[in-house]
């Protein structure tokens, strides 16, 4: 694997993590902490340092570890090739269903953090962002 292509490989890990926590937002109403993966993982005889755990979800550096993957498989409760990006490896279903929610999750903070930040924003110019928003949650 080339520079570019772990690069690429990086930041594809690091979108299925984010979204994995994200889906795990929605599912729970909060973000699995590292401490909590790392004694999962701990308990399954695999050890995940804070660093390896931060330059992962950043996409920093692509991790060839088949445990690793496999233990964060089994928290997030999905299949290793998803996880991986295997070719032709799908998104779980149950990942798929809670997409739309994670959407208008963000949307709806996109559109709190614009209402507070702007301030004196007229109805019109509010109503034309959330407007924009919601057509790119219905394109993605």
């Amino acid at each position: 694997m080339n520079e570019d292509e772990s690069k690429a490989a990086a930041e594809d890990l690091a979108k299925r993590l984010r979204l994995l926590l994200d889906v795990a937002v929605a599912e729970s109403g909060s973000e699995p902490t590292y401490a909590q993966i790392a004694a999962y993982l701990e308990e399954r005889g695999t050890n995940l340092s804070r660093s390896r755990w931060t330059y992962m979800v950043n996409g920093h550096r692509y991790v060839q570890d088949r445990a690793l993957f496999d233990g964060l498989a089994a928290f997030f409760d999905v299949d290793t090739e998803f996880l991986l990006g295997t070719e032709g490896a799908e998104a779980p279903e149950r990942v798929n269903a809670q997409l739309d929610l994670v959407r208008s999750m963000r949307a709806a903070r996109v559109k709190s953090y614009a209402a507070r930040t702007l301030g004196d924003i007229s109805p019109n110019a509010l109503q034309a962002i959330s407007k924009f928003l919601d057509e790119e949650i219905m394109r993605t």
